[in-house]
């Protein structure tokens, strides 16, 4: 129950019972203060004091009341535990046991926040071996057109050559993040994952993928999923994927997920196990010191590598469901 407002000893009863009064013509009654001011007599100036004094002696009390679905409460919580700028979560218990329909979800609830999250000029890095950002750019509305004086890029992260329907489907995902922001896509035109180090180096000398390379060097905001073990539908598929004795390898080394194929443990401490010297991406200094890093995860077979790229900061914004917000806010 609401404490009552606590009047100064020197405020009349006759005053007190104005402001009352005034308070409920302009907040109740829906008044202009100008009319206020003619019913009773008073100055607009003086109507414009007591509806101050009203607030600050709590007569009248703003509350935000968040409508169903909205956990303001529950985002700024998880924002403030793991020193992230912004937090969006969407309603996804009853989708727990539908991994598909949760990444619908996901993505429908990224779209609204990446449609204001891109600035003019921006290098935005986009991670392209995802459903769940493929889902999120697909229900993104067009932006305002910028001008190509203040035109930024978008650009692949990693190795966008593969299987061919896969790479369609990360094609897609560049060229139309490019088309809503008002940018220039920049593919790597190589695959995500090679042999040996001689390779990854020759590509990297690549006139076509030299530019990306100065690219990643540029990145201004990052848009990324948070990858368990476990590959995604779409990197199997695009035969980018880490081989099944790497995996063991890695688990071995206790990694529990990874951005862009840059692995990490389960409290995002990088680790390694001889992939850099053959991925062809975004390597994990130039990734984490872009400005912006947003992901977009979420499930509970997510949730171990969720924790620990919250944990080690790779990332600075989190778009997730309830469940995997509140079993986070939970960690000891």
């Amino acid at each position: 129950m609401s404490e009552p407002p606590q009047i100064p000893a020197n405020m009349t009863v006759s005053k007190l019972r104005q402001i009352v009064r005034v308070a409920r013509m302009y907040h109740e009654r829906g008044l202009r203060q100008t009319q206020i001011a003619e019913l009773l007599g008073l100055t607009q100036a003086g109507v414009s004091r007591m509806l101050r004094t009203a607030t600050t002696l709590g007569v009248v009390r703003t509350v935000v009341v968040a409508p169903a679905g909205i956990h303001s409460d529950l985002e700024d919580a998880v924002a403030e535990r793991y020193r992230l700028a912004d937090v969006v979560i969407v309603d996804g218990d009853d989708l727990l046991d539908d991994p598909p329909s949760l990444m619908r979800a996901l993505g429908g609830s990224a779209a609204g926040y990446l449609e204001t999250a891109f600035r003019d000029g921006d290098v935005i890095g986009v991670s392209t071996w995802s459903e769940t950002l493929l889902a999120a750019v697909n229900a993104m509305q067009p932006g305002p057109r910028k001008a190509a004086a203040v035109a930024g890029r978008v650009v692949q992260l990693m190795g966008g050559v593969g299987d061919a329907h896969s790479q369609v489907q990360a094609t897609r995902l560049t060229a139309r993040l490019a088309e809503l922001t008002g940018t220039v896509p920049l593919f790597v035109r190589a695959p995500g994952l090679v042999g040996s180090a001689e390779a990854r180096l020759s590509l990297l000398r690549d006139p076509s993928v030299l530019e990306v390379g100065e690219a990643w060097q540029r990145l201004t905001a990052v848009l990324v999923g948070i990858g368990s073990l476990e590959p995604s539908p779409l990197l199997r598929l695009s035969g980018n994927a880490v081989a099944e004795e790497e995996l063991t390898r890695l688990r071995g080394l206790g990694a529990v997920g990874d951005i862009c194929q840059r692995f990490f443990d389960e409290n995002g401490v990088h680790v390694d196990a001889g992939l850099g010297e053959r991925t062809v991406g975004v390597s994990v200094d130039q990734l984490r010191g872009a400005p912006r890093r947003i992901a977009v995860a979420g499930g509970p077979r997510k949730y171990p590598a969720v924790r620990g790229a919250v944990r080690g900061r790779w990332i600075t914004a989190l778009v997730t469901d309830l469940s995997t917000a509140r079993r986070l806010l939970d960690e000891p």
